[in-house]
């Protein structure tokens, strides 16, 4: 059973375009973290695909991309100075500490850090700490919904493949 979607709530749709935003993201932050329910490591794990891409990756990387988004875009720290990976590619690379549990608790720790970072900016405030130059958060925005939606549909996939093979 699907969980109801605040954002198809009637308070969000008169919502202002900021806090439409922001439950949007939650609810794509929580339907990634999501894809891991249930699962045993090894199947948090499984490699079903040539890329690095797995279940257990894909919530690592989130991580990844909520601290280049809303940590490096935001205050200008440079990928080493946060401890995160140089490249998004590193990012799904699993190491044997990476467990269900530390890689939620990594990835909710990341989200809550994120909310705390840009939660003094208004929507048309400019963030000038990535690569592509000085960007307008709601850009910021758009792009994380992006990422996140493509994630939680790769997710689904290999989702649905791993809990065919029981």
């Amino acid at each position: 059973m699907t969980a109801a979607m605040p954002s198809m709530d009637s308070r969000v749709f008169d919502a202002d375009l900021r806090a439409q935003f922001e439950v949007f993201l939650d609810e794509h932050r929580a339907a990634l973290e999501g894809c891991l329910d249930g699962l045993t490591e090894a199947e948090a794990r499984a490699s079903l695909v040539p890329s690095r891409t797995t279940l257990l990756g894909l919530v690592k990387h989130g991580a990844f991309i909520e601290r280049v988004w809303f940590d490096e875009a935001v205050t200008c720290r440079s990928r080493a100075e946060i401890g995160i990976p140089m490249t998004p590619d590193e990012s799904f690379v699993l190491d044997d500490g990476d467990t269900i549990e530390t890689v939620r608790a990594a990835y909710r720790e990341a989200c809550r850090d994120s909310r705390r970072a840009i939660a003094h900016l208004a929507i048309d405030d400019v963030v000038r700490g990535n690569r592509r130059g000085p960007l307008p958060l709601r850009w910021v925005f758009l792009h994380m919904l992006r990422e996140l939606a493509q994630h939680c549909g790769h997710a689904d996939i290999l989702r649905e493949q791993v809990l065919a093979a029981r």
